[in-house]
Formats: structure tokens, C-alpha cells, sequence
């Protein structure tokens, strides 16, 4: 007799389940469950050993297909009787007679999680092992238990175990809409598992730019809205194993928004980039740009010097530290209002001083992302996607040039590199000046780069008044560009804020000119050879 479909008001029973998983998290108890509404109860090697072991009554896939489990487990449910059992329409007469004709039994829920490649590959595996954990059958299985969904059901997460039981509970089935959320949920997984098996693969074989490149992620959290309260926003994570701000365990705080994820983000990696090794450092976002970034003998010493490069942007704004956070820091920073603040962990004294402010965001991490590990960034545009390494890009002290008259003194020297590491970080066109590794001054995001060389400047002089001190941070400075002067123009504006020393990469059709105004206005330069546009 055929069944009718179920419509979307009606609950279309289980019957029937096959369960095959990996990840036996909840297994048993939800087993038990179907086991006590009646659901009879397919499976296949460990899981149904597992079955067996908490005492259910399961039925061997290979019993229902007549043949065994063979080459090492490859094959098993890639059979007509399992994938006639799913994909069958129960209101079409030419399918359930085919049922008839060939003993097929109807699946009503699959249950399947994968093999964990994914896990696999993050361990290390070598090529072979990451191979074997590619799983066929079971995403064989998902996709066709999912286009069938106007009868099946298809379940691929842990975490919706109980809601098939709610389901069966309350409506004696599962309904239309639980099941095509589900098959979504389902088609996404075997979208994500497929695009994480092709990215390895071509990692593998040294392709840089694959035909075809697949991107995934799961849903962290829903965000209340995006850049604006009209854009609506989610934060999925990829699963990369990076420290950082998916990663970071939340002690306190409301829920961080989309502009909190980017701009801690941007600080963690920031800050990331001074070896603990060397000594504390705290670097201060706000909208994605660093306004203060300080090294210091303790963490309170980097906070506060960061904090005077430009107190007034740093109100509201991101704290990253690359060393545990103290309560002695603690306490300074909640004399303003912060936003976020994120370190590798925090001492008890520091998440006391912070439980005090509810608003105020906690994250540990637990270590610090590699700024020189590779890996891909990503950027929307209208019909495409443009895809790039990420800048790990590093110089040495061996690395620069020295082109002028006048040599840099050590500490010039010191205080160069540690502007050209935050402007890496910084929107283009970049200037950053910097003094005793402490950035005095910093130009983001303009169009023109004398335009930011002389909005670093008025940022100082505006911070020396506020301070009481009688000449601009800049005087005596080392600065640093992120990318070539195109004309003498930019280095007489540095030489105009007090500037001593130059780092910039060098390469304009100017350079001769470039460099013939330093040694005219008695700067010290040297080049790079390397740039770090960030835009």
C-alpha cells in the first residue's frame, strides 16, 4: 500500500534508524530513547558494538544488505538496500513496489557522523593517514537521506539529539520544517567536510590556486547586528587551530558584537607579533587600527605607555596583551571604559578587579597566534572572492639598507624596527612614529600618505599638551612607513615633527630624490625591500 507524504502540518513516523557515527558523545542515551519509542535500530561496526555493549538489540548493516563489512571498512552501506531505503518515495507507487520486488526496508532517520579528517589533519597526519580518514559512505548517506527529506530524517550533530526526541515526543514524528532544517544543517556539513578535504589536498600537492576553492565554517554565535544596527551578522569559526579571538574563552561580559570580533581580532594578532621572550607588550585598537602600542618592563609599564600615545582614541577601545594579564594592570585599565580586553590568560586578582565591570569583555587564549605561520585571508567582492596568504612577512636587522649619510644609532635602530612591525598593522597609507619602543604618533587609513604623516603629528602634539610636556613626542622619533615615498614631500613633513630615523621599503621611481632629502634634512634611512599595504 503507498503511504501519501506527509504535509507540513503532519509528523511523518520513525520507524526505522540507521545509525553509523564516529563521535559516540550522547550515543547510547539517545539510542536508548528511539529504542524505547519502538525505533528499531540498524548499524554498522563500532557503533554497533557500542550498541550491543549497552545491552540495545541492533541490526548488522550487512545482515540487511548480505554482505560483510570488507576492505577495511571502505565499503559497507554503499548498497541498494541501504540507499533504496533513503532515497525511496513512500507516495510513489513505482517505488514501493521496487521496495517490494528487492526486500527493501525504508530508513526513516539516519543518523552519521564523519570520520574525523578535519582532526586528523589538525594533528599532524601524514598524507596517507588524512586519506584513510576521508569518509565515502557517509556522506554518501547524508546527501541522500537529505534530498529525501520529505521522509526522512537526517541528523549529522551531537547537539540535535535531542530535539528528534522533543520532536517524536510532541508530535509523534518529526515534522516538515524540523526535517528540511535539518537536511539543510546536513547538506552544510557535507559542503564543509568536502571544502575541508579539497583545501588540505591542495595544500598537499603545492596548489596555490586551485579551479576551484570551497570555503566553511560553523556558527559561533548570531550577532545582534553587523558594522550597523541594520546589517544583520553571524561569526562562524573555521576550525583552525590559531589562538585568538574565536578560540578564546569568554570569562565575562555581554556578547561580544561584529565590530568587537574584528577589532580584537586585529589586536590580538597585533600584539602577537613581540616574542613574550623579549618583554610585555600591549597594543590598543580602536576600529581596527592600533591608537597606542607599547613594550614595557612589566605589563602595567606597556599599558600605560601605549594608553598616553592617544588617550582620548583609546577610550572604548580593544586591549591586547602578549603576557598574562595582572591585576596591577587590571586596575589601571578599568579607570576607562574598555571594550574588550584579551591576553593569554589573567591572573585571579585581574578577573576580580574586572567582575566589577559587567560590561567589560575578559578572553584568554592561551597562547599567542604565530605571526610567520602561513595560512589564507579572504576578501568579498561583488561576484568573487579575492584569496591571499596571509602577511607574514618579517625583516631582520640584516635585512635592512642603510642608503643615507647620517647612520642610524642603536636605539634608532630598535625603535625602527618596532615601528615597522605596527605598521604592519596599520590601514594604509601608514606613518607610525615610535620613541623607547613606544608608538608617539600614528597616521591610519588616508589617501595620502603626508596626509597621514602629518595626522601622526597632530595626534602627539596633542597628547604632549594633555600631558604638560613641552614639545611633541615626535622630535627625536624613528618613524615608519608601510610602503614607499613617492616624492621628497613625505620626508620633509617627518623632518617638519622632529623625526631622526626612517624605515620604509624603498622601490619608487623617486627614491634618489627620497633619499637626497633625508640626507638634506639629516634623517637617518633605511629600506626594507618589503611592504605591508593593509587596506
Amino acid at each position: 500500500m503507498t503511504a501519501s507524504a506527509p504535509s507540513a502540518h503532519q509528523a511523518a513516523p520513525l520507524k526505522r534508524a540507521l545509525i553509523s557515527v564516529s563521535d559516540k558523545t550522547g550515543l547510547i542515551d539517545f539510542a536508548k530513547a528511539l529504542d524505547a519509542r519502538g525505533v528499531e535500530i540498524l548499524s554498522t561496526g563500532g557503533s554497533a558494538k557500542a550498541l550491543r555493549d549497552a545491552g540495545l538489540t541492533v541490526t548488522d548493516v550487512a545482515d540487511v544488505t548480505g554482505f560483510p563489512e570488507m576492505m577495511d571498512g571502505r565499503v559497507k552501506t554503499l548498497h541498494p538496500k541501504v540507499h533504496g531505503g533513503l532515497l525511496a518515495l513512500r507516495d510513489n507507487p513505482g517505488h514501493v513496489a521496487a521496495m517490494e520486488e528487492h526486500g527493501i526496508g525504508a530508513i526513516d532517520l539516519l543518523v552519521v557522523n564523519l570520520y574525523p579528517f578535519e582532526e586528523t589533519v589538525a594533528k599532524g597526519a601524514d598524507y596517507d593517514d588524512c586519506i584513510e580518514n576521508i569518509d565515502i559512505g557517509g556522506p554518501a548517506m547524508i546527501r541522500a537521506a537529505a534530498k529525501n527529506h520529505g521522509f526522512v530524517t537526517v541528523i549529522v550533530d551531537v547537539q540535535d539529539y535531542d530535539a528528534v526526541l522533543a520532536e517524536l515526543d510532541a508530535n509523534g514524528g518529526t515534522t516538515l520544517p524540523f526535517r528540511q532544517r535539518q537536511a539543510q544543517i546536513a547538506y552544510a556539513r557535507t559542503a564543509a567536510y568536502d571544502a575541508a578535504v579539497s583545501a588540505w589536498m591542495a595544500d598537499a600537492i603545492g596548489e596555490a590556486t586551485p579551479r576551484r576553492r570551497a570555503f566553511a565554517g560553523t556558527l559561533a554565535q548570531g550577532l545582534r547586528y553587523g558594522e550597523n544596527p541594520h546589517q544583520q551578522a553571524a561569526f562562524y569559526v573555521t576550525g583552525e587551530a590559531r589562538p585568538g579571538v574565536a578560540t578564546a574563552r569568554q570569562h565575562q561580559g555581554k556578547e561580544l558584537s561584529y565590530n568587537n570580533i574584528n577589532d580584537t581580532d586585529a589586536a590580538f594578532e597585533l600584539v602577537a607579533e613581540f616574542d613574550p621572550a623579549q618583554g610585555p607588550a600591549c597594543a590598543i585598537i580602536k576600529h581596527a587600527n592600533p591608537c597606542g602600542v607599547a613594550q614595557g618592563e612589566t605589563a602595567l609599564e606597556a599599558y600605560k605607555r601605549a594608553f598616553d600615545c592617544d588617550r582620548t582614541s583609546a577610550f572604548g577601545g580593544i586591549i591586547a596583551l602578549n603576557q598574562p594579564l595582572d591585576g596591577a594592570t587590571a586596575e589601571e585599565i578599568v579607570k576607562i571604559f574598555t571594550e574588550v580586553v584579551i591576553a593569554p590568560d589573567a591572573d585571579e586578582d585581574a578577573r576580580r578587579i574586572f567582575a566589577a565591570k559587567k560590561n567589560l569583555r575578559l578572553l584568554t587564549t592561551g597562547g599567542l597566534p604565530d605571526p610567520r605561520a602561513g595560512g589564507l585571508a579572504y576578501r568579498q567582492v561583488a561576484g568573487g572572492l579575492l584569496v591571499q596568504g596571509r602577511d607574514n612577512g618579517h625583516v631582520a636587522r640584516a635585512d635592512l639598507k642603510i642608503v643615507t649619510k647620517r647612520q642610524p644609532s642603536e636605539d634608532e635602530l630598535a625603535d625602527l624596527m618596532f615601528a615597522w612591525t605596527v605598521a604592519k598593522h596599520v590601514k594604509s597609507n601608514a606613518i607610525v612614529y615610535a620613541k623607547d619602543r613606544a608608538t608617539v604618533g600614528i597616521g591610519a587609513g588616508q589617501m595620502s600618505r603626508v596626509d597621514s604623516t602629518r595626522i601622526g603629528r597632530r595626534k602627539s602634539e596633542d597628547m604632549a599638551e594633555a600631558l604638560g610636556l613641552p614639545q611633541p613626542l615626535t622630535n627625536g622619533a624613528a618613524v615608519a612607513s608601510d610602503a614607499f615615498f613617492p616624492f621628497a614631500d613625505g620626508i620633509e613633513a617627518l623632518a617638519e615633527a622632529g623625526a631622526k630615523a626612517v624605515i620604509q621599503p624603498g622601490g619608487s621611481m623617486r627614491d634618489d630624490e627620497v633619499i637626497a632629502a633625508a640626507n638634506r634634512l639629516g634623517l637617518a634611512m633605511v629600506l626594507t625591500g618589503q611592504r605591508h599595504f593593509r587596506h
